[in-house]
């Protein structure tokens, strides 16, 4: 029977050499990694604003406010 830890340095051994010897793949990695930052800061900035901070003008508030709205019963 295989040892866990075996198995998983083997699995480990097939990725690390998959990926070294990449040629075309690396590039493809490196476009995709590309087009998911920008795909994520896209979504950042105009999906998910910073509601708390243009309602409230300081920590304390935003605090108040986050307190309140947990505490509070479901209408």
């Amino acid at each position: 029977m295989v040892s866990l830890k075996n198995f998983f340095r083997r699995v480990a051994d097939l990725y690390i050499d998959g990926f070294r010897n990449m040629t075309i793949g690396r590039s493809l990695w490196l476009l995709i990694i590309i087009k998911l930052v920008i795909f994520f800061a896209v979504l950042k900035l105009f999906f998910f604003p910073d509601v708390l901070a243009t309602h409230y003008p300081d920590d304390e508030a935003r605090a108040t406010a986050v307190r309140e709205a947990l505490a509070s019963p479901v209408e």
